[in-house]
C-alpha cells in the first residue's frame, strides 16, 4: 500500500507546486477534485481516473439501502467518490478519494461514511484504498481507510509524507 500512498503524495506535490491558481481565487471542491485527478492519473498508469464515476462495469453504482449516504443520486451530490483510480471493464477498484477545501464547514461525517462503505470487502464495489483529503491553500490532511475503517498506520505514513513536503497541516 505504500507504493500507492507514494503515488497520491507525488500526485498532491506538483498539484500545489502546479495549482496555486485554484487556490488563490478561491476556486470550488470540483475544480480542485478535477485538477488532483489530472495528477492521480500520471501517477497510476494502467489505470483510468474519474470523477464522480458511478458504476462497476456494467452495473451502477449503489450503496447499501439504510446507509446515510444516498443510493439514488443521479446528482452525484452522494454516492460517487470524488476521485476513483480503477480498471472500468473489468472491474477493479484501487482507489477512491473524497475531497474537501479546508475552507467547507459542513461537517464531514458524510463524506468519512461513504469512504467507509466504499471500502468495505464485504459489498460488491470494495475500493482496495479510500483516501480523506482536507485541501488548505498551502496544507493538506489525509487519513487512509482499508477494510471500511481508517488504517492509524497509512493515515500516519501519509501524514508524515505530506509533512516532509511541507504541507503537513
Amino acid at each position: 500500500m505504500q507504493t500507492e500512498l507514494n503515488k497520491v503524495v507525488a500526485a498532491l506535490q506538483e498539484f500545489y507546486a502546479r495549482e496555486t491558481y485554484l487556490f488563490a481565487r478561491d476556486l470550488g471542491e470540483r475544480t480542485l477534485t478535477h485538477r488532483l485527478a489530472v495528477y492521480l492519473e500520471k501517477q497510476f498508469s494502467g489505470w483510468e481516473t474519474d470523477c464522480d464515476y458511478n458504476r462497476l462495469g456494467e452495473r451502477r453504482l449503489r450503496l447499501p439501502h439504510g446507509s446515510i449516504v444516498s443510493t439514488d443520486d443521479d446528482l452525484g451530490k452522494s454516492v460517487y467518490p470524488d476521485i476513483v483510480v480503477h480498471q472500468r471493464e473489468i472491474p477493479n477498484n484501487l482507489l477512491a478519494v473524497e475531497v474537501r477545501k479546508a475552507s467547507n464547514h459542513q461537517p464531514p461525517e458524510h463524506d468519512r461514511h461513504k469512504l467507509q462503505v466504499l471500502t468495505d470487502p464485504h459489498l460488491w464495489f470494495a475500493y482496495a484504498i479510500g483516501i480523506y483529503l482536507v485541501l488548505g491553500k498551502k496544507s493538506a490532511v489525509a487519513d487512509v481507510y482499508v477494510g471500511g475503517a481508517i488504517e492509524p498506520r497509512s493515515s500516519d505514513f501519509l501524514s508524515r509524507q505530506l509533512k516532509d513536503l511541507g504541507l503537513g497541516g
